[in-house]
């Protein structure tokens, strides 16, 4: 199946249906694939199709979603642009992953003006809302183009995305997602996230569509679900949502949990439709996951996976959050749960070695989940993917019952005075406090130890700690070695258009002029 057919997929259980519903208007199944057969059809008739790429540049809204579709029913590749991206690094990824074709929504328009100069290889423009210059809004561009229908052929092994990495570690990579590797994670959500044949399935889609959410929605759409979507992943129009719209599964990565969960009246509403509320993309503290599984209810759902094996590596149940109906302890909490069923796990020394239960190693899969390579950087490719196995680049264990714990990121693990560190550990105990909105623990210099342990710390809007009350706090709970040695405040953590704390940019701050791998 190419993308567009899990829609099409959806049209056939619910023609009438629902399908998008966006902050204007609402599409229904038939009108968003006549409205795709129209795009499929242009782009064909000027020459796009198998081959060529294209990208949506817009906050999340059902239009841009549906012109992705519309890429994908012309057999294009589809380069996801996200909107919260600076200008710069746009521009990287639209020529670098050789896009020809690019619908934006007028917001960017300055961006766009300032970009054209610097993409010659990108052929067509076209503006979703309205005409900008010689940029044809998208009634324009389509004319009198029919609603004949049209899906291309593709081999399983053709390229249906090419999805940049967050850039947490340098420059984003293109992450080649095969239409096998689309599929395998849609079966894998289906054998994952079970319904009944009579419940409704309603997502909310407020994290960008243009990574994981989007993938999640296809799921959606191809039972014939109903797909909300939010402009933004704002606590409150996700919690009015929530109510309004009965969402039975949402995506969010845990930042914007913790910011739902501080929300005033987060506690006086009625979260009884939701079945799934998925937390994924970075770690989460075990102590705001409880708090979390108080407010939300049984719902709360851990994924691990990463770009190159979108989402689904790994599962933890709503049901696996709870023993003998009690919130299960931490050693639980702090688990990412257990290999999904289309995927193999082993966790791996530096000599490419399985290592017992219990011992830490990098986390290794080999699945149809996992991308057929980076474009054109075979180099990056050989290094990731080895003997069919992809290295995470994530330190972790599995535990005597075969659940998955993540330590941190490998590139993340501080060596002060010859031990390894690593920070995951520490952040959790500083999530615990209260007045923590969120931490990032990194290594900065130092003459003796070659590395410190640093801690920089985002309180909660309002409230105060002491330095010194936080490392008491640490002291408390962890060895001499692994208590910060430096804590810092910061009025807000650095992150990437996805919500993950760049702890690159931290270091490059404390490491400037001196050697350490950032």
């Amino acid at each position: 199946m190419s993308l567009v057919q899990y829609l099409d997929r959806g049209a056939v259980l619910n023609p009438q249906g629902e399908a998008l519903i966006g902050p204007d208007r609402t599409y229904t199944y038939v009108e968003v694939q006549a409205l795709t057969c129209r795009i499929a059809g242009r782009l064909r008739q000027l020459g796009f199709g198998e081959g060529s790429a294209g990208a949506v540049l817009s906050l999340n809204a059902a239009l841009p979603f549906i012109c992705t579709f519309g890429l994908s029913r012309a057999g294009m590749t589809w380069v996801p642009a996200n909107p919260r991206n600076n200008l710069e690094e746009n521009r990287y990824l639209l020529d670098t992953f050789d896009c020809r074709v690019l619908f934006f929504h007028s917001d960017f328009a300055a961006s766009i003006e300032a970009l054209r100069p610097r993409l010659p290889h990108l052929d067509v423009y076209v503006c979703l809302d309205r005409t900008i210059g010689d940029i044809p809004s998208l009634e324009e561009f389509l004319g009198d183009i029919s609603e004949a229908s049209f899906t291309p052929l593709w081999e399983p092994d053709a390229i249906a995305c090419i999805m940049p990495t967050g850039g947490t570690t340098g420059a984003s990579k293109g992450v080649q997602l095969t239409q096998r590797n689309i599929a395998v994670f849609v079966a894998t959500y289906m054998a994952c996230l079970n319904y009944r044949a009579s419940e409704p399935i309603v997502n909310l889609a407020a994290a960008p569509l243009t990574h994981a959410a989007g993938l999640f929605t296809l799921a959606t759409l191809s039972r014939g679900g109903r797909a909300v979507i939010l402009p933004r992943a704002e606590p409150q129009l996700i919690i009015d949502a929530i109510q309004t719209h009965r969402v039975t599964e949402l995506f969010l990565p845990p930042t914007v949990i913790y910011r739902m969960l501080d929300h005033p009246t987060v506690s006086e509403r009625d979260y009884g439709s939701l079945r799934y509320f998925v937390y994924a993309a970075a770690p989460m503290s075990v102590e705001k996951l409880r708090r979390a599984l108080t407010v939300f209810g049984p719902c709360m759902t851990q994924v691990f996976g990463q770009s190159e094996a979108p989402a689904l590596c790994t599962f933890l149940a709503p049901e696996e959050h709870f023993v003998d109906g009690e919130i299960a302890p931490d050693e639980i909490l702090s688990s990412c749960g257990h290999p999904t069923p289309f995927v193999q796990l082993r966790i791996l020394d530096d000599d490419n070695r399985e290592v017992p239960d219990g011992e830490r190693g990098e986390i290794c899969v080999r699945s149809d989940l996992v991308t057929a390579g980076y474009y054109k950087r075979p180099d990056l490719t050989a290094q990731t993917i080895i003997d069919g196995w992809l290295h995470t680049g994530d330190i972790g264990f599995r535990d005597p019952h075969g659940r998955i714990h993540i330590c941190d990121r490998k590139k993340d693990m501080i060596i002060s005075g010859g031990f390894n560190i690593y920070p995951q550990e520490i952040e959790q105990i500083i999530w615990s406090h209260p007045a923590v909105q969120d931490c990032a623990v990194i290594g900065t210099p130092d003459a003796d130890w070659g590395e410190v342990v640093t801690a920089v710390v985002e309180l909660n809007g309002g409230m105060q700690a002491t330095a010194e009350e936080i490392l008491a706090l640490c002291r408390s709970r962890l060895g001499r070695i692994k208590v910060p040695k430096r804590l810092d405040f910061i009025a807000s953590l650095p992150r990437s258009a996805n919500g993950k704390v760049l702890k690159r940019e931290l270091r490059e701050t404390y490491w400037q002029g001196q050697s350490r791998r950032v």
